[in-house]
């Protein structure tokens, strides 16, 4: 029979039950043994839901308190010094977050910061960077797999565990700081033995088959790194752990990279969805009972599937290899998308049509289990399924809510001059100097302050209609007020309205266009216990009204220094919703560009002279493969200046972008031409930095100085060693001094601190020119 299977599932839970459990004991609210109860609890929930749904192989070993590549950092012992002197589960989360905690009678002072966090490939996921020494040895401490097996299996369920890959984890980490830089991979054969002895205590524990994710095969890749994946998995073969191999590899095509290991392991996945054409490539492939794991239902989206189309996929495969070589899946682990659509109330009643379109992890598992179905029993066993499903098709394609003549006209009309700024940067930058009048190495911030739990409360009471239109606009007001007093305190140079109005940057704009929608419950995880809930892009983009002009205007009146206008890109607005899969995505980024483009011509004309057009998304959202870079390069590029180049020369913008690698697509980043670019750069150890000096980058540029990620607040020192550091590469007329990233998710005290010793240092430097 075809088996029903599924690659992960979201571990945050129904409704954020692990973010809220790891926070209570983050805060000290519960013990270690609370949070182990809280999360065995949820694990059982999910297993059970998935077997309901009639998933036969059921993953565990996925499951995670943080990220699963720290997971197996710590359980290798990849754990560097600075973290070893800790107990284990503080040193997990210090790892991950970093750890500030003054010293009591009983313990000493503990000061470390994170790891360093980058894009999990072309998601909105981030994970945490192992970092490994050339002479790294590898101990197996307590794996995340063998436990999760077990208490599965005392349920009497039985899984499948999940493992991330041995190459994948060496490829995606890098030499530890201070270290010579060499070849992670030179590490494969001191690592393995650890796998082989996991894997042996997995089939102790009564495992029969292993699926390990190694994503990396979907790279381009040096013909060094295939044969590792060889080397790797010949060794994991020859040490005959009795237990079966699935290797998985999603987001992407693999095209020849898994030639050299597919004799070697006894199934392979493949991401259907990103990938269709791969299934003629692979099945020839296939010999001695190989299995194919067909992913054809989405794991990055939320909608439907067009199950007629997924089974006639799955056929093909069945009529090649048979039914009993045959797993359908999801396209990649469904920790990509939300729980269930049970608990869209809302969109179910003002909008049936489009919640019929919609589907997330448990309706993607019962989609996975109708697949399956139909093939080895026939679609007549399925066919109230179908009819239903094939309805929900038709409805969305031929919906008058999907398609607005005139704001496709528009995008067809956009003419030539509006994709630049009509003066060159020097030009420019004369302008802007004479108006701003801004001090050297100027201080701002990248938008956000703190959301304070009563802002969250006057929110919440504001969408149920307990706090009137007249009383919330009031409260938003006392609040910008407070955070303009804050910045004029701390003496920061250009100041930012603080957005307390917006529940996240990109969901706070949807809700002023049109095309967008809102979910009650879309919750996927962004990195440890941050959550977000991307607004459903499911028609043409334009906007409804001015967005932030009156918000803005307010801000600036309350202050005689320059305010900066806060708005999101239109690649991070289609990258970071659940995007619509039904037009091309140039054309839809283009929609959100136009109507971008109306926003900053307005704030212009309000009188705001700085506007940041954040795309922290452009560099996720490049393609994996080099080939097809030029031409999304091309229109990410060009509809982020189509956002902002309705403005004059004195009108400075700025752009933000964070924990991604820039250096590959640099020619891209200068090409967008914004005035003033912010990175991140407190956690990547000057390595972006060097591209900026190498590339004789003229913009300005503000790295961050410090990571808003961790509470931990850094020392004048720290930042003044990290800012010399910077002058090393930029000039000194172009560097500005900011925080990494914004500073929604931490407190004022510690906000207060950081800020007051970034301003410090700023003038420290001034004072030696």
């Amino acid at each position: 029979m075809v088996k029903a299977t599924n690659l992960g599932f979201p571990y945050v839970g129904a409704q954020r039950e692990l973010k809220k459990l790891v926070e209570s004991y983050w805060s000290g609210k519960i013990t270690e043994a609370d949070l182990k109860a809280g999360y065995l609890k949820i694990q059982e929930a999910h297993w059970k839901v998935q077997q309901e749904k009639g998933v036969e192989h059921i993953p565990s070993g996925e499951f995670t308190l943080y990220d699963r590549v720290l997971d197996t950092a710590q359980q290798f012992g990849v754990i560097p010094q600075r973290y070893q002197h800790l107990p284990a589960l503080d040193q997990f989360f210090a790892m991950g977050r970093g750890l500030q905690r003054p010293a009591t009678e009983t313990t000493p002072k503990v000061d470390v910061p994170a790891m360093e966090m980058k894009k999990w490939f072309d998601t909105n996921y981030h994970f945490i960077v192992p970092e490994l020494e050339n002479d790294q040895t590898f101990t197996l401490q307590a794996p995340r797999a063998v436990e999760q097996f077990k208490a599965a299996k005392a349920l009497n369920i039985h899984t499948r565990p999940v493992l991330v890959g041995p190459v994948s984890f060496l490829y995606l980490g890098k030499p530890a700081k201070g270290v010579a830089d060499f070849d992670t991979l030179s590490l494969l054969p001191k690592l393995l033995p650890q796998y082989i002895e996991l894997l042996k205590q997995l089939k102790e524990a009564g495992a029969d088959w292993v699926q390990i994710d190694e994503p990396a095969l979907i790279y381009d890749l040096a013909a060094p790194v295939k044969q590792a994946f060889a080397t790797a998995y010949q060794s994991l073969q020859a040490a005959a752990t009795g237990v079966k191999i699935l290797v998985a590899a999603y987001f992407g095509r693999i095209e020849s990279n898994a030639e050299a290991l597919l004799p070697h392991v006894d199934g392979i996945h493949l991401d259907l969805v990103r990938a269709p054409q791969e299934l003629d490539a692979i099945i020839p492939l296939l010999t001695n009972g190989q299995v194919l794991s067909a992913g054809v239902v989405d794991g990055r989206n939320i909608w439907i599937n067009n199950l007629a189309k997924s089974i006639e996929l799955v056929e093909k495969a069945v009529q090649a290899l048979g039914q009993d070589r045959v797993f359908v899946a999801p396209s990649c682990s469904l920790a990509h998308s939300p729980f269930s659509t049970a608990f869209e109330t809302k969109i179910k009643a003002a909008n049936p049509e489009l919640y019929s379109w919609l589907s997330y992890s448990v309706e993607k598992c019962g989609e996975i289990a109708t697949i399956a179905k139909a093939v080895t029993q026939g679609r007549e066993a399925v066919q109230t399924e179908l009819q239903a499903n094939a309805a929900a098709i038709e409805s969305r394609r031929t919906s008058p809510q999907t398609v607005n003549p005139q704001v496709r006209d528009r995008v067809a009309q956009v003419p030539a001059e509006a994709w630049k700024r009509p003066s060159a940067f020097p030009v420019r930058r004369e302008a802007q100097v004479k108006k701003l009048n801004l001090p050297l190495f100027p201080t701002t911030t990248i938008g956000s302050f703190p959301q304070t739990k009563e802002i969250r409360v006057a929110r919440q009471k504001h969408n149920k209609g307990e706090l009137s239109d007249a009383d919330y606009d009031a409260f938003i007001k006392e609040q910008m007020k407070y955070m303009v007093q804050q910045q004029e305190e701390l003496d920061l140079d250009v100041l930012v309205h603080g957005e307390p109005e917006r529940n996240d940057m990109v969901e706070h704009f949807g809700h002023l266009l049109h095309g967008y929608d809102f979910t009650q419950n879309g919750w996927v995880v962004s990195y440890g216990s941050r959550c977000v809930k991307p607004p459903v892009i499911f028609g043409d983009v334009s906007r409804r009204c001015p967005m932030t002009i009156e918000e803005i205007k307010y801000a600036q009146s309350l202050t005689k220094r320059p305010m900066k206008g806060m708005l999101t890109g239109p690649v991070t607005m289609m990258k970071w919703s659940f995007v619509r899969d039904d037009i091309p995505a140039d054309q839809l980024c283009a929609q959100i560009g136009l109507a971008l483009r109306d926003e900053v011509v307005d704030l212009e004309a309000a009188g705001i002279p700085c506007i940041q057009v954040d795309e922290p998304a452009i560099r996720e959202g490049l393609p994996i493969r080099r080939a097809d870079w030029d031409a999304y390069l091309e229109w990410s590029v060009g509809c982020f200046r189509l956002s902002t180049s309705g403005v004059r020369d004195e009108t400075q913008i700025h752009t933000h972008m964070c924990y991604s690698d820039f250096n590959d697509i640099f020619d891209a980043i200068a090409a967008m031409d914004a005035d003033v670019i912010t990175i991140e750069n407190s956690k990547s150890d000057e390595k972006l930095l060097n591209i900026f000096e190498t590339k004789q980058y003229t913009n300005e540029i503000g790295p961050g100085l410090y990571d808003i990620h961790s509470p931990r607040v850094p020392s004048v020192e720290e930042m003044k060693q990290r800012f010399a550091d910077m002058l090393k590469y930029i000039p000194t007329h172009l560097l500005w001094a900011n925080p990494d990233c914004g500073l929604k998710s931490r407190q004022w005290p510690e906000t207060k601190a950081a800020l007051a010793n970034m301003v410090e240092v700023a003038k420290f430097f001034r004072a030696q020119q």
